[in-house]
């Protein structure tokens, strides 16, 4: 009796908006579906050589990577937000936002830089020569290198989200501890940062998915990892369903993080005591000393996260310049742009369409549900592509055996290309768009309903204007995001269609890594965008906490 209503209650609540929106789940969804499908066929010819010789090393490296950028991350990124959430110094306006101007800076270019500012003909070489040191060079080409480039590049995860919570977090409790006798030390490591722990988890597990993504850097530093193992056996043995095998356990991984991150906050919620006339984020003035030591500490990680690897990429595009710049590389930038353009459009339109699809359906678990669909970004780029690519190449082979065309439409074009971005990015457009429809009023949409207003009609009228900016942010954030992505468009592209970023990659891998320069600082450069413009969403969300 319980099944025959239930039945009955879903086919009265069913409506096109609940179709429409099984659709978008569903095409998003297909990546991970045919990752866990294909593990049924069985792994490749070398998988029983790769797990009794190699797997143990992509554990081993994949999980000190890990450990190490952890520490370093948590380190730069903690301190450095607390110190400008919480102290006045000289140029704290200005290391606030320079402080999020490393996240520009991808790993693998981080990588390229590094490696040349410590090598035998590098900035610092050069340095030590003119002061009468000679040979000199540090050895970055190892896991411990690596972890350090990577760790540069992305603390400001950690910076931001802990920063965030530092400036909602109201000064009450830090007067209360200071009237029971505890120094701010103590205050700081005893009541603010275990309050803080979900915000700085939250940013933690950002870094390690990326971590866990990077094949620039790790490719180039020769360290093996497991995305690097997912590309040799695609592409040096042609073994994809070792590939998938691999990517499996990767993906196992991934999740595992996200559950972690899920469970660790389960049942914090923590609230601060708040007052008309309280004043929050008031902070303290210490001696001048210790306030150009706190300047000095902030602009640490600005230095080695931006500065310098800006820096050596400016010197080698000086060096390169003529060489580099011609009608081929604007062809690639145009051709860059444009296809970071297309497809952020695309991914928000997309996006959009989820949010309020979700708003108008009436199933309930399909309301829960839609969050599937915006795990992409959580997901490795290369599993993505590799999920893509399997099902494109069936239905290629589909459509061939069937008459319908005579050649690859969908694999290994830009058709899968955008496909898999939109995938791994519609998280990124989704999360604006979300907290931007949060802000309205229901009882503006509800007001139009009963006037007799469609949804379409009241999403144009009322809704759409006021979300404007999040439509602005999403864009900026998907389009950086799209120009910067290696792994996955090292295997989608056609072969006819090149990136900024693979153009790079393919420089540095053929020893040229000077000639990586000016794709790497046109990348840099495009990048700055979202993060000022971040830097002015924290502030702005400051002031009306």
């Amino acid at each position: 009796m319980k099944l025959k209503t239930k039945f009955f209650k879903l086919k009265r609540d069913l409506n096109r908006w609940s179709l429409l929106l099984l659709i978008i789940i569903g095409a998003v969804s297909v990546p991970i579906i045919t990752i866990g499908l294909k593990l049924f066929a069985g792994p490749g010819e070398s998988w029983k050589h790769i797990a009794e010789y190699v797997l143990y090393d992509y554990l081993k490296n994949s999980l000190l990577l890990a450990v190490f950028c952890s520490a370093l991350v948590l380190l730069f990124g903690v301190s450095t937000a607390w110190i400008v959430s919480r102290f006045e110094f000289p140029f704290r306006k200005q290391l606030e936002w320079l402080l999020i101007l490393p996240l520009s800076v991808p790993g693998y270019i981080m990588a390229y830089a590094y490696a040349g500012l410590f090598g035998y003909s590098g900035l610092f070489s050069n340095l030590a020569g003119f002061v009468g040191v000679s040979n000199f060079s540090i050895d970055l080409m190892n896991i411990y290198g690596l972890s350090l480039v990577l760790s540069i590049s992305l603390f400001p995860y950690v910076y931001v989200s802990s920063r965030t919570f530092f400036l909602a977090q109201a000064t009450n409790l830090l007067e209360a501890s200071r009237m029971l006798g505890i120094n701010e030390f103590k205050s700081f490591f005893k009541l603010i940062l275990p309050l803080a722990r979900p915000a700085v988890i939250a940013g933690l597990v950002l870094v390690l998915m990326e971590v866990l993504n990077d094949y620039g850097a790790a490719s180039y530093y020769g360290v093996s990892t497991f995305t690097t193992g997912i590309f040799r056996s695609w592409f040096s043995l042609g073994e994809p369903e070792t590939a998938i095998y691999l990517s499996a356990i990767l993906l196992l991984i991934v999740f595992g993080l996200i559950f972690f991150e899920k469970w660790q906050r389960r049942h914090l919620s923590f609230t601060s005591a708040k007052s008309s006339k309280q004043n929050y984020n008031s902070r303290l003035k210490p001696s001048l000393k210790k306030q150009l030591a706190l300047s000095f500490i902030c602009f640490i990680p600005v230095f080695l996260g931006f500065v310098l690897p800006v820096i050596q990429l400016v010197i080698w595009a000086k060096q390169t310049f003529a060489k580099v710049w011609n009608n081929d590389f604007i062809a690639i930038s145009i051709e860059s742009f444009g296809i970071a353009f297309i497809t952020a459009f695309i991914t928000v339109l997309v996006a959009l369409l989820l949010l309020f699809f979700t708003k108008w359906n009436k199933i309930e678990f399909l309301k829960s549900s839609s969050k599937v669909a915006v795990l992409g970004y959580a997901i490795p780029g290369i599993i993505i592509a590799i999920g893509v690519l399997v099902p494109s190449l069936y239905l290629d082979k589909w459509l061939i055996q069937k008459n319908i065309t005579s050649k690859l439409i969908l694999n290994a074009t830009l058709i899968a290309l955008v496909y898999a971005y939109v995938v791994r990015f519609l998280a990124v457009a989704y999360q604006p768009l979300e907290s931007s429809s949060l802000k309205i009023d229901r009882s503006l949409s509800d007001s139009s309903k009963v006037l007799g207003k469609g949804n379409f009609k009241t999403f144009f009228k009322i809704e759409f204007p006021l979300i404007r900016a999040g439509l602005l942010s999403a864009f900026i954030l998907v389009f950086i995001d799209i120009l910067k992505e290696l792994p996955l468009t090292l295997i989608m592209k056609p072969y006819d269609v090149n990136t900024l970023a693979v153009k790079a990659f393919e420089y540095a891998s053929d020893e040229m890594v000077s000639s990586a320069a000016l794709p790497s600082l046109l990348i840099i450069l495009t990048a700055l965008i979202p993060a000022i413009f971040l830097n002015k969403l924290l502030l702005k969300n400051a002031s009306n906490t």
